[in-house]
């Protein structure tokens, strides 16, 4: 999956938050968390993921990317980021993770950008991660349940959907990769006008993401990862089918005019 890296130009959607100076402030990392009903966890895993990050040294701010949740996990959004100057959260006001994904891509003010969920939390891969896109090994790094040394312990049916998704990724946009969903890292400079690009949402933008920045002849490297999830999904596996289905459709439409 390596590629050449390509000539960089201005994006329309490359900004940095300045100061009336002019000069910036943004933080080394930015980490973007999707979140949907996840009143139970959120403080906790959001506190958890903080002082993990303080204790390595980092800048860093958090985006907690609310998305239509029926429950307080907006308003203990606010609460955290009230009491945490590195928290920042918003609210996209519908049911839609890969809108509020991309929404928290275009936010980040990082030189650096993980995109994490709020079970995972895995500092390991951060450091790996960034790592890589530091020594300019790659401008995307995805952290791959699929890979030999990876360690997958959710369900089986949960496996084996990954598999078939992967693999209708392959044959039907010749996706050469194992994986695009869960925790990704990137440069942000190199990949934001990447992500403003994407036109699909819903559970497919982050295989848009991968799959355009792999065309675009990004370097995209890819490692293992240990996948410990926290709790049972917010979401219904099965009842997701459908959409994933609709919505893997239009994004092979949309890639396959390209």
């Amino acid at each position: 999956m390596n590629a050449r890296n390509p000539p960089q130009s201005p994006d329309p959607y490359l900004h940095h938050d300045a100061d009336a100076d002019g000069s910036t402030k943004a933080p080394l990392l930015s980490v973007v968390i999707p979140v949907y009903n996840e009143e139970g966890i959120l403080a906790s895993s959001i506190i958890a993921l903080r002082q993990n990050l303080l204790e390595l040294g980092w800048s860093f701010e958090i985006l907690i990317a609310e998305n239509g949740s029926k429950d307080r996990t907006m308003e203990l959004a606010r609460e955290l980021e009230s009491k945490y100057e590195q928290v920042r959260a918003f609210s996209i006001g519908e049911p839609n993770y890969g809108r509020a994904l991309k929404e928290g891509i275009l936010r980040a003010r990082g030189t650096y950008i993980v995109c994490d969920e709020i079970d995972l939390g895995d500092i390991d891969f951060y450091q790996r991660a960034l790592k890589r896109l530091m020594d300019g090994d790659a401008t995307l790094v995805v952290g791959s349940k699929a890979l030999p040394s990876a360690e997958d312990t959710r369900p089986a049916y949960r496996r084996v959907a990954t598999a078939v998704y992967n693999g209708m990724l392959r044959v039907l946009l010749h996706y050469h990769g194992t994986d695009t969903h869960g925790m990704k890292a990137l440069r942000r400079e190199s990949l934001v006008g990447t992500a403003g690009r994407c036109v699909v949402d819903k559970d497919v933008f982050a295989s848009e993401l991968v799959i355009r920045a792999e065309r675009e002849r990004h370097p995209v490297v890819e490692i293992p990862v240990r996948v410990v999830e926290k709790r049972k999904p917010s979401i219904n596996l099965f009842r997701r089918v459908p959409n994933v289905l609709k919505n893997l459709a239009q994004l092979t439409y949309v890639l396959r005019r390209r």
